[in-house]
């Protein structure tokens, strides 16, 4: 098993910044492909940004792209999401995913392809 806990969530005006953190426990952390994913009000969840278990390479939906970075650090088994120039649209739920693909291909959009989920963190961009 394994445990997400997402923090860093909140209310931020458009134009300015954020860094979700999201924090693994249980099962080793440094194999984990790791995604992070949205779900606005009304909407499908949808993939934002993933990263391998290595760290490289990194993947990015397009409407974030130049502006979402994802990192990770395994010795704090803790992904991070720095969003930066955010937008009233970026408004949503955001998780953190966990996929242990076993050195298979890592169908990082695909949430069914994720093994563990966490609960979420609220960001909310004013105009």
């Amino acid at each position: 098993q394994v445990q997400l806990v997402e923090s860093g969530g909140g209310l931020v005006q458009t134009g300015g910044s954020l860094r979700l953190s999201c924090t693994a426990s249980g099962r080793t952390f440094s194999s984990a492909n790791m995604g992070w994913f949205r779900q606005a009000p009304g909407k499908e969840r949808e993939f934002v940004a993933a990263i391998t278990w290595s760290g490289r390479p990194t993947y990015y939906a397009d409407s974030v792209k130049g502006r979402f970075t994802i990192s990770r650090d395994n010795a704090k088994n803790t992904v991070y999401l720095q969003m930066n120039s955010l937008k009233p649209e970026d408004t949503a739920v955001y998780y953190c995913a966990a996929a242990y693909s076993g050195g298979g291909i890592f169908y990082y959009t695909e949430r069914a392809k994720y093994h563990y989920w966490g609960q979420g963190t609220q960001v909310t961009v004013s105009s």
